[in-house]
């Protein structure tokens, strides 16, 4: 699956992916590397055959509601995947991996944040971005929930969240099927309510 963002949108690349898909990735000459794990998942082990490259590792749980007694992704983190990008932004020449287990919310929530936070207003175009480049991607809401806020985008980045969801459900319903088997049906039936 092609999974790298070369856009306008961003004066640096990035590239989306899972654990699994790690391998495919030690020898692309990354600067910068994103890890979000699992709060007791172990470091992988791919990342020390890699070139020198900076790398942060957030571990929090993949959840979109708080309060279930799970790690879940905070203000601070959006804040820090804020600064992060502006700090990526001002370097020349960057290439990002950011990557999660599977490579399809808590990844894909990060590069829709790191893409909207330098176009705002163009929020559909963000997502449309992440359609082409990770069709099977479902963006954690929680993180989204936070960015939109941070960002003062009022309500912006989840109506586009939606409409993805959306399209997604549409283009793959064996893969909402699978979302809701694994804990987000609620997602799912609230694109049906909406509709």
């Amino acid at each position: 699956m092609h999974t790298e963002i070369a856009t306008p949108l961003l004066p640096y690349s990035i590239t989306i992916c899972g654990l699994s898909e790690l391998c495919e990735h030690g020898d692309r000459g990354f600067s910068h590397v994103v890890s979000i794990l699992d709060p007791v998942w172990p470091d992988p082990e791919e990342f020390a055959q890699w070139t020198a490259h900076r790398r942060v590792v957030w571990r929090f749980d993949d959840v979109v509601e708080t309060g279930n007694g799970y790690v879940e992704p905070t203000r601070r983190h959006i804040e820090e995947i804020l600064a992060l990008g502006s700090e990526i932004a001002s370097e020349p020449a960057t290439q990002l991996l950011i990557h999660c287990h599977a490579g399809v919310s808590r990844s894909t929530a990060t590069a829709v944040i790191l893409m909207a936070q330098h176009n705002p207003g163009r929020e559909a175009e963000v997502f449309a971005e992440l359609m082409r480049v990770r069709p099977r991607s479902w963006p954690n809401a929680l993180m989204l929930r936070l960015a939109d806020a941070l960002l003062q985008r009022h309500g912006a980045l989840l109506h586009g969240l939606r409409d993805h969801q959306r399209r997604i459900a549409r283009a793959y319903p064996e893969f909402a099927d699978l979302l809701a088997r694994y804990g987000r049906a609620h997602e799912i039936e609230a694109l049906d309510s909406a509709s």
